[in-house]
């Protein structure tokens, strides 16, 4: 694992992109949608999918009944996420916008197939990010939330658009219930965007201080 995580996130995702490469697009899902429905968290004992922010959920909840549609931008893979994101956060696969490998049309066996490559297609990461909203929605986002200096340039991008935006980022500092880490994180780190937060008067949420509970099965 050491070895593994040695290279940085861009190592992790080449040697994912590898391992599931020759497989179908259904394939991937199904063994994706297998995975999620069973993985533990392994601190808590509790399923991934119950691992979600409670205030993330809310603060979606609250947008959508007034009106705006709610997507996902992440650095993960699309495809793992599109066979989970609607059932725990509400948001349809065609809501989702993440990183991709490329894929190539196949006949097998007499059924027309979409085949996974190794090649990277897409890093919807940094300054992928509002490369890939653009690509996918045509609109720049009125609202945009981030947790780490891999969403920088979307927080940027979207406050940059005229009339009001609002520019909001998670710190990490709840190392009791979640995890405490920012400007000297190997993963997920939080250094730039902190400054520009402060810079640029954005929003800053501190987890420990102002989470009452951060996972539903939180008592209140």
């Amino acid at each position: 694992m050491k070895a593994a995580f040695a290279g940085g996130e861009r190592a992790v995702g080449n040697l994912i992109m590898t391992t599931h490469a020759g497989m179908t697009a259904g394939e991937f899902s199904r063994i994706a949608g297998d995975w999620i429905a069973t993985a533990k968290h392994p601190k808590t004992g509790r399923l991934l999918t119950e691992m979600v922010y409670q205030p993330m959920l809310e603060l979606m909840d609250f947008l959508r009944a007034n009106g705006f549609k709610t997507f996902i931008a992440s650095g993960g893979g699309v495809e793992f996420m599109r066979p989970w994101a609607e059932r725990v956060y509400g948001i349809p696969p065609e809501q989702v916008i993440g990183s991709s490998i490329k894929t190539r049309f196949e006949m097998i066996g007499g059924k027309p197939e979409l085949v996974r490559l190794p090649e990277m297609n897409f890093v919807d990461d940094g300054p992928g990010k509002p490369v890939g909203i653009q690509m996918s929605i045509g609109r720049r986002p009125l609202a945009a939330f981030g947790n780490s200096d891999g969403d920088l340039p979307m927080l940027m991008w979207t406050a940059s658009g005229p009339g009001p935006r609002l520019c909001l980022l998670v710190h990490h500092t709840d190392a009791a219930r979640e995890w405490a880490y920012d400007r000297a994180a190997g993963f997920g780190r939080l250094d730039k965007g902190l400054d520009e937060a402060r810079a640029s008067g954005w929003t800053v949420v501190d987890m420990k201080a102002d989470w009452k509970r951060v996972f539903p099965f939180e008592k209140e």
